[in-house]
């Protein structure tokens, strides 16, 4: 009642084996990488760290919005925070800390999504109901 000859399981099980044994011979190695500083953020100064937080603010798309209805272009942006003191320039960046940087959270309402409907499943899979009153 067996489906393969006896010579068959036997080349297989001694081809398993052996194929076993050589990935077990070669294990893998890991170890940390070195980090290095690349050059768009790199910050060397309190003035440098003030105007990176002031334009990942003004990446932000209300922030570019409202800036586009009041008339204000990117160039006008730049130029005026070139020309912006050390102390001017850190007081916008204290005030825009609590501002979200760059994003419009999307991706925070794609997590939620996802834990809403990964709790779903459970649920699903538990064979319990979901009643919403």
């Amino acid at each position: 009642m067996h489906c393969f000859s006896r010579r068959i399981r036997f080349w297989t099980a001694l081809f398993l084996v052996l194929y076993w044994c050589g990935l077990n011979a070669a294990p893998a190695a890991a170890g940390l990488v070195p980090s290095r500083v690349s050059g768009a953020t790199e910050v060397t100064s309190a003035r440098d760290a003030d105007l990176l937080v002031v334009q990942r603010t003004l990446e932000h798309k209300l922030v570019a919005q409202k800036l586009h209805d009041y008339g204000v272009t990117p160039d006008d942006v730049r130029v005026k925070l070139a020309g912006m003191s050390d102390a001017e320039l850190h007081q916008l960046a204290s005030a825009s800390k609590g501002l979200p940087s760059g994003s419009d959270g999307l991706g925070t309402l794609i997590a939620v999504l996802v834990i809403v409907i990964l709790i779903i499943v459970v649920v699903k899979l538990m064979n319990k109901e979901i009643v919403i009153k």
